[in-house]
């Protein structure tokens, strides 16, 4: 029988031992970080008490164009 994990209980974008502006450092720069990806970077930043840089970092990247 398959089993499956409850993958909504942990982040795929969670990097053990990397700080947030290290995870968000690393997405910026890779052009194939998924979209949804850097959503819930973002949904962290608001968590930990929404870092206005940090926020600007992800919205300039999730509006970047792809070619970008």
């Amino acid at each position: 029988m398959l089993q499956t994990r409850d993958f909504a209980s942990e982040p795929c974008f969670s990097f053990r031992g990397k700080s947030l502006a290290d995870q968000i450092a690393e997405a910026v720069r890779s052009r194939t970080t998924p979209l949804s990806q850097l959503l819930r970077l973002m949904a962290a930043v608001d968590k930990e008490g929404g870092d206005r840089s940090l926020k600007q970092i992800l919205r300039t990247r999730i509006g970047a164009p792809l070619d970008a």
